[in-house]
Order: structure tokens, then C-alpha cells, then sequence
């Protein structure tokens, strides 16, 4: 499948059985993360899962899904969330937002798309049989375009009569840019200021000409640098650093689990998590990050302890553009999960010094109401 940036010059992969961007001539990867991370770069997502949960019971039904307190949300504000199995596994990430319009807007991984709408499907269909007032809605012909970094604001500001200061970080409002109905969110997945824009698809490339037509300095930007920029921003990547076999728990997400949801232990898998969540000593493995000397550390390589006994394994890893350093995240037994403990990678026959570090690997700069 294809999106609307389909055909211009740029070198192109598979992702989720959709041709995407993966870098443009102009940057390299690597220049591609660095401007982002001082200027503005345009990413193509219209690959992601957007669906609409509609009915008066639509937020008991998705707190049936997932473990986000939907119901202390304010409207028109939204949380990164996940959706669990019975076993307390992750089917996915995802992000939803409480829209003023009555319904819930819920925005899926491409790769997870076809499991998590059969999944949700399935549910809605026993929720109505209950006698629940739900349905779900693929939002239809709508395009998904990423707009991110610190110059975000004065460039998308230029197309909105709306003020975009008074539109804070996980908040999403309807709105006319350059005269093209659009749902601005802003969020992203870089660990800078940005917006993720739902655009009806016969006006996404007018939308990302008149913002590219602002200034010289707005980019294109492929999927490669999206993936540097969220692992220095230490967000996960489904597939890599979570899956089916991993908990919240054990991926370092309890924080998307509000107390409220914790005492009702009323999201799939909640027994599980709360068990593993209240053990002590904590046993099995967390998420960490891990700088490595001397060797970039790359998915499945094993991690050791300083005896040399395996004691885990990275997930992601690449050199950072930003700190220089090789950084990775990884799973490891719950005794080094400490600041500062160190470890070792093997990289393929060769074993490296590695040090666990916390996570974000560069400060995060999202925009939020002043404290």
C-alpha cells in the first residue's frame, strides 16, 4: 500500500506491507535527526491505524481494552496507553484522545493495524451483545502527517488562525490549516515539540506543500530518523522493545497505569501486572538503557554481566547523532537495573563495557502548560 508521499524522490521500504520513506536525498539520516532536533522535519504516518469509538458506553468499553484512565481525561486531551492481554501482555501502543465531539480517537501501529482492529472488533461485538451502546469506525481516506521539532510552532502557525501556544503537549483540537479541515494533536514520537495532523487524503500533499512552501528549512524526514529519534528519546518501537510475551511491568510502563485503574484491577491482565508490579524482591526483566563502548549494539545481541553470565538482551540500538555515544535499550534481569551498573554486550564474537543509564538518552522538549 502507499500514502500520499508515494513518488516523490526518496528511497523507499516496507513497513506493515506499506511503501514508505525511509530518507530523501537532500540529508542524510543522520542530518536528517540532527535538523530535527533544531529545526522542523516532516514525517509521513498516514501508515497508522485511525479509529473512531462511538456510543454513551464508549469509555467503559475502551477501559475494557486498555489500562488508560479514559475516564479522568479532560476533552479534547489524550495519553499514550496500551492494550493488554488477558495475560498482561502488550497487543500494542497506542495513543487516544477524548474528543469533544462525542466519540474517542484512537491511533494504532501499522504493523499491529490488522490483529488490533480484529481485536477491538471481536470486543465491541460481545460489549453491544451485552448490551453496551459502542461502535468502532475506521476513520476513513484520512492521512496522518507528523510535524516535529522546535520550529514547529512558527511554521504551522502561519497556516491557523487558531493560537497554537494555548494547544499544549497530549491536547487535540478541529482545526482549519491553510483553509483544510484537520484534527492537530500535539504529540509525536521524537521526543521534540510537534503535532500529528489527520488530514483528509485528497488534501494531505496541498497541506505538506504549503508547509514545506513556509521556509527553505522544513524537511522531509524518513522513517530511518524516526526510528534514532525515538530511541534517543527512549520511546519504545512495538515489535522491538514490546510485544505479546512483555508486560508493563516488566517494559517500564506502569506510569500509563493511573492509580485508579491499579486498585480496580480492571484492565486484561491486571492480576498479572499488579502481582509482578507489587513482588518484592522484583523478579524477571525490565527495559533499561544501556550506552555501550567502542560498538553500536544492534537487536538480539545478548548482554552479560561482568562474570559473564547472560543476564539479558538489547532490543534497539544504534549510535546516538546527538550524544555520540552507542546507545541501546534492552532487557535485563531486575539486579541491574541500577544507574550506573555495569555490563557488557557481545557483539558478535567480541564483548564490549556497557553501562545501564536513564532513559531519555537526550532531554525530551514537549510542550507543556507552565507549571
Amino acid at each position: 500500500q502507499s500514502t500520499g508521499s508515494s513518488g516523490i524522490n526518496a528511497e523507499y521500504g516496507d513497513f506493515a506491507g506499506w511503501s514508505l520513506p525511509v530518507s530523501y536525498p537532500d540529508l542524510s539520516h543522520v542530518e536528517s535527526h540532527l535538523h530535527t532536533r533544531k529545526g522542523v522535519s516532516i514525517f509521513d504516518v498516514s501508515h497508522m491505524l485511525q479509529l473512531h469509538i462511538h456510543g454513551k458506553d464508549r469509555v467503559k468499553f475502551i477501559e475494557s481494552i486498555l489500562v488508560a484512565d479514559v475516564e479522568a481525561l479532560a476533552e479534547d486531551t489524550g495519553t499514550l496507553s496500551l492494550m493488554t492481554t488477558e495475560n498482561g501482555g502488550i497487543i500494542d501502543d497506542c495513543i487516544v484522545h477524548k474528543s469533544s465531539a462525542g466519540f474517542l480517537n484512537l491511533v494504532c501501529n501499522a504493523g499491529c493495524a490488522d490483529k488490533d482492529l480484529a481485536h477491538i472488533t471481536e470486543r465491541c461485538e460481545a460489549a453491544v451483545s451485552g448490551g453496551m451502546d459502542v461502535t468502532v469506525e475506521v476513520k476513513p481516506k484520512h492521512s496522518l502527517v507528523a510535524v516535529q521539532g522546535p520550529q514547529m510552532s512558527a511554521v504551522l502557525q502561519q497556516g491557523m488562525r487558531d493560537d497554537l501556544s494555548k494547544l499544549y503537549f497530549n491536547h487535540t483540537a478541529l482545526v482549519e490549516v491553510w483553509g483544510i479541515p484537520c484534527r492537530v494533536t500535539r504529540c509525536g514520537y521524537t521526543g521534540e515539540d510537534g503535532v500529528e495532523i489527520s488530514v483528509p487524503d485528497d488534501r494531505a500533499v496541498e497541506l505538506v506543500e504549503r508547509l514545506m512552501g513556509t521556509s527553505d528549512e522544513v524537511k522531509l524526514a524518513g522513517l530511518g530518523a524516526r526510528d534514532s529519534l525515538r530511541l534517543e528519546a527512549g520511546l519504545c518501537l512495538y515489535g522491538n522493545d514490546i510485544d505479546e510475551t512483555t508486560t508493563p511491568v516488566e517494559a517500564a510502563l506502569m506510569w500509563t497505569i493511573s492509580k485508579r485503574r491499579r486498585a480496580a484491577r480492571d484492565f486484561p491482565g491486571a492480576e498479572r501486572v499488579m502481582a509482578q508490579f507489587q513482588a518484592k524482591p522484583k523478579v524477571g526483566q525490565r527495559r533499561v538503557g544501556l550506552v555501550v563502548q567502542k560498538a553500536p549494539a544492534r537487536p538480539h545481541y545478548p548482554v552479560l554481566n561482568m562474570e559473564g553470565e547472560v543476564i539479558g538482551e538489547v532490543t534497539s540500538g544504534s549510535p546516538s547523532p546527538c550524544t555520540g555515544q552507542n546507545i541501546a535499550m534492552a532487557y535485563v534481569d531486575n539486579k541491574y537495573i541500577k544507574n550506573g551498573t555495569p555490563l557488557q554486550v557481545q557483539v558478535r564474537k567480541r564483548v564490549f563495557p556497557a553501562t545501564k543509564v536513564a532513559m531519555p538518552f537526550v532531554p525530551s522538549h514537549y510542550y507543556t502548560p507552565p507549571k
